[in-house]
């Protein structure tokens, strides 16, 4: 996979004066059916989550709350997004590299997911996903 296709995508942002609504929905703003959701809280300072490649689920990334940032790598290029925006999503296709950092103190981190937990589905380490990759290496 390449990291050209990893996008940011705005969701629906209905403003109101007494608070703003959002809405997502799988096949119209997820380009994936949704199989599975799950959300970080209470990372520490300073913690990285994530530091693996998926081998063919899709997901797609949203600050609820606070902000943190995703840092891609398909095995040639690698790609910094800061989200801090609870209207705008990450999309990451499989076989792409991702390592969450820099979350700010309250942040909430929601993953929609394309499939449902599987741990054979993850390179849990860089070099195994190079290795599936052919051996690209990061410059």
């Amino acid at each position: 996979m390449s990291i050209q296709l990893c996008q940011l995508i705005d969701l629906p942002k209905i403003a109101d004066p007494r608070g703003n609504l959002t809405f997502l929905e799988a096949g119209r703003h997820i380009p994936f059916e949704i199989k599975r959701v799950f959300y970080l809280y209470d990372v520490p300072g300073g913690e990285t989550r994530a530091g693996h490649a998926l081998r063919s689920c899709h997901q797609f990334i949203i600050a609820m709350s606070g902000s943190f940032d995703v840092v891609l790598d398909d095995g040639q290029e690698k790609q910094r997004y800061q989200l801090n925006r609870s209207y705008c999503g990450l999309y990451v296709p499989p076989l792409i590299w991702r390592e969450l950092d820099n979350f700010s103190s309250g942040s909430v981190c929601t993953v929609l997911a394309s499939e449902c937990y599987d741990g054979e589905g993850y390179y849990r380490t860089y070099e195994d996903f190079l290795a599936a990759l052919g051996g690209k290496k990061t410059e």
